[in-house]
């Protein structure tokens, strides 16, 4: 579901070792083209010593992907990682979703309304509740009971997940782990919202223990999925004041508003190539 007809623009996310001259060798490489720089952001690491930068330009030609190819060459020439991406794409979105169904609603109807930068293919779940709200919306519903043994419903899913050729996996209030195999032949990222601010409360009741613990702040957390659980490259994070006097289910009802508007955050900034993973951190160009 594309959100403009505009001619593509071609972006850039790099990173590598800091060295002088980079930014001014970017720049000028797409001058030199006759490419014309809409957006340009840059961090460095000054303790780890890396350079980071997500530069967006019009390139002067009828063959973006070529000039994208090119620009890449160059910068790993300069010793840096790189990669590319044209504004235009519509990367393959499949949701996987329990029986709570705030996260699922929200992040359909932004993608319905041209907010995100994708298109949503299937809807995976592991209960049935939601099959008809799915098929509402026009999309697949894939129901994988989770009442088997983990390999076989990952098996299940992995299969169809071949045919679904996911470019993004969204887990919208999911509530199952995911093993180290099945995050390995998934074949692509995959993003999670954590109803709690991580690395406080991780788990799966974190609201029932920040109600124990008296705190006076809740939060929702998205992440990237990795092996470790709950312990992904962090993407977006907002938080809300509590007090003594709301109970677990005002918790969980002040919750699930951070929870929407944080997922629908990371997945906006990751289709819009905003993000950068080093050493389990995230770099947002917001």
């Amino acid at each position: 579901m594309p959100i403009t007809d505009k001619p593509p623009t071609i972006i850039a996310l790099l990173h590598g070792p800091d060295q002088p001259g980079l930014v001014a060798r970017v720049s000028s490489w797409i001058f030199e083209r006759g490419g014309n720089i809409l957006h340009a952001d840059m961090h460095r690491d000054a303790e780890a010593g890396v350079f980071f930068q997500r530069v967006e330009w019009i390139p002067p030609g009828n063959d973006p992907a070529t000039d994208a190819d090119a620009f890449r060459e160059m910068g790993e020439n300069l010793g840096m990682s790189v990669k590319t991406a044209l504004s235009g794409e519509s990367p393959r979105i499949v949701v996987f979703v329990s029986k709570i169904d705030h996260c699922f609603h929200d992040i359909i109807l932004r993608w319905k309304a041209g907010e995100l930068q994708g298109d949503i293919v299937a809807v995976f779940s592991n209960h049935s509740e939601l099959a008809e709200a799915t098929k509402g919306y026009g999309l697949p519903f894939h129901h994988i009971p989770a009442s088997g043994s983990k390999p076989e419903v990952e098996a299940e899913q992995l299969g169809l997940l071949r045919e679904c050729r996911p470019e993004l996996i969204v887990l919208a209030r999911y509530m199952q782990i995911l093993s180290k195999n099945f995050l390995h032949r998934a074949g692509c990222p995959i993003i999670n919202i954590h109803h709690s601010f991580l690395p406080a409360f991780a788990g799966a009741r974190p609201y029932h223990l920040a109600y124990e613990r008296g705190v006076k702040i809740i939060g929702a957390t998205a992440h990237y999925v990795t092996a470790q659980l709950d312990e992904g490259p962090i993407i977006q994070q907002e938080v809300t004041h509590v007090t003594h006097r709301n109970s677990v289910a005002d918790l969980e009802r002040k919750g699930r508003d951070l929870e929407k508007i944080v997922l629908a955050q990371a997945v906006r900034w990751h289709l819009e190539y905003r993000l950068l993973i080093y050493n389990n951190k995230t770099v947002v160009f917001d």
